[in-house]
């Protein structure tokens, strides 16, 4: 392998990532008698783009292993947009499913094995008498409303358990079809217990609940609702189910996806699907966690997230709230009033009740400013407030709605408590090449053009029946490999994304595009900011 020459400073390309079908296209039916739910006995498969589909891949999976293995490998369900499928091997010997498991990582066209594991609600539950709303005061969403109560034309996706779409204070943001339940795998995503799933209703209704219509709360803004239900009335959800959702989400159109729950750990499929909802457009916002003195949680953890802590009324870190370095703003959390499942309205906390709140000021910025999933995320955090918060705590600080939707982007002004990304000067550079194969890749650097920028962004675009894969090293002469590297995008296909934020200039970046499988061209774009 020989390194090539730096990357020249072009005219930016902007990548726009693969267009989804509208509605479960990529999504194959769940195998009938499927439980709902968690579903921890199955494994999740990753299945490299080798320009082979996904159901051929998994069908040759299960016909080896059983000819090998004393075993039967149910296939329980695929999606052929994120390429993975979910099989069962619970049936067969101790040994005979241990070898087996083993055995799937030696297919050639197997990504990575997982575990399909099991995420939960982020909610503190307590029992606080009924009060007057706090939190739209706190993110100054009055100050919002003078310029404007939202648009319909932004959609706001509740990924998490069922929600009661006929609340009176729902039903006019709600869209007339109003989402899908990955859960009964069917096109109606309400509770299925009402006293036990509110969830769901409540992160809805702090988003988006009906605002000055004279009745009941005000959510942050008047956007349109979509619902993903992805958890059970347990609060409780699979790997699959929640993927499955957020890539649908994507695909509806949604330009903000809401994730208040976690817990599940790192996963391929989960990592995946996220990155897949970012380079569709979305803004794909989490719940840091409710385990202070813990890392943040996944989904929150992944860069592809804008990951949220919680606030109590005074604006003190709530006593529950995670901390860490991937925290970019906060919101208020503790005893949050919002819509309930019996028509009426609770208060309940948590980091789950803190992320609506980001989400609903991104939908209301996004009806005044018409920006990318990208610069919404800067915009948010230049004009969040500063509270006196550790950064591991605020991030950018506590998200400011007022600010945001009245602060022109890039002006540099604003509440001056995040990095400035909204104002960033940039400087950009493409290039082409191609890999042969399994066996090919490429290394190549980029000379930094500012003293300290703030992020670097690095977007491959690689051909769409192979799956190329993207690595960075920062601040070492030496380039990545697929076992030693800082950044790693890693998904099934070609389509990959690095952020690398405060990069480390003492060297230039490193940058390596592998071939895990298949050949073809690709485009290799560098967007470096001030």
């Amino acid at each position: 392998m020989t390194e090539k020459d730096t990357v020249a400073r072009r005219t930016f390309l902007r990548l726009a990532g693969a267009t989804g079908a509208a509605g479960l296209a990529g999504v194959a039916g769940a195998t009938p008698g499927r439980t709902p739910g968690p579903k921890p006995d199955e494994l999740l498969v990753g299945i490299s783009n080798d320009g082979k589909k996904v159901e051929k891949r998994a069908v040759k999976l299960k016909r080896k292993l059983e000819k090998k293995y004393d075993v039967t490998v149910d296939l329980r369900h695929r999606n052929d947009i994120l390429r993975y499928v979910a099989i069962d091997l619970s049936n067969g010997s101790k040994k005979a499913r241990r070898k087996a498991r083993k055995r799937i990582d030696k297919f050639d066209f197997v990504k990575y094995r997982e575990q399909n594991a099991t995420f939960e609600t982020l909610v503190v539950p307590n029992d606080s008498r009924y009060g007057d709303q706090y939190a739209d005061q706190q993110v100054n969403a009055p100050t919002a409303w003078d310029t404007t109560f939202g648009d319909a034309s932004v959609t706001v996706a509740v990924v998490d358990a069922g929600v009661k779409y006929d609340h009176p204070d729902l039903d006019g943001n709600v869209r007339s079809a109003p989402g899908y339940d990955f859960v009964d795998d069917d096109a109606d995503p309400y509770p299925d217990v009402l006293a036990d799933e509110y969830h769901g209703t409540h992160v809805a209704g702090i988003a988006a609940a009906e605002t000055n219509n004279g009745e009941g709360v005000s959510g942050i803004g008047n956007s349109t609702l979509l619902a993903g239900r992805a958890l059970s009335e347990q609060g409780t959800g699979s790997t699959s189910d929640i993927a499955d959702a957020i890539q649908w989400a994507a695909d509806e159109g949604a330009d903000v996806i809401n994730l208040s729950l976690g817990g599940g750990g790192y996963t391929n499929t989960m990592k995946n699907a996220v990155s897949y909802a970012t380079n569709q457009g979305a803004l794909v916002v989490a719940a840091a966690g409710n385990d202070y003195g813990q890392p943040v949680s996944y989904p929150a953890a992944y860069s592809e997230c804008l990951a949220v802590s919680a606030l109590d009324p005074d604006e003190s870190l709530a006593s529950y709230s995670n901390v860490g370095s991937e925290i970019e703003l906060a919101a208020p959390g503790t005893n949050v009033l919002s819509t309930w499942t019996d028509d009426g309205y609770d208060k309940i906390s948590g980091t789950s009740m803190a992320t609506p709140v980001v989400a609903g000021v991104a939908g209301l910025t996004l009806a005044a400013w018409d920006l990318t999933n990208a610069e919404l995320r800067d915009h948010l955090k230049a004009t969040a407030v500063d509270v006196g918060l550790a950064s591991d705590e605020q991030g950018g600080g506590r998200v400011d709605a007022g600010n945001a939707v009245t602060t022109q982007p890039g002006s540099g002004s604003g509440g001056g408590g995040g990095d400035d990304g909204g104002s960033s000067e940039t400087t950009t550079g493409s290039v082409d090449d191609s890999l042969s194969g399994y066996w090919d890749e490429d290394c190549w650097t980029w000379a930094y053009t500012y003293a300290s920028p703030s992020k670097v962004v690095v977007e491959l675009d690689g051909p769409s029946n192979a799956d190329f894969d993207l690595y960075a090293n920062e601040g070492t002469e030496s380039c990545p490999s697929t076992s030693s590297y800082d950044h790693r995008s890693w998904t099934t296909n070609s389509q990959e994304s690095i952020t690398v934020d405060d990069p480390d200039t003492s060297t230039a970046l490193h940058l390596l595009v592998d071939s895990y499988s298949g050949s073809g061209s690709y485009t290799l774009t560098i967007t470096e900011y001030q």
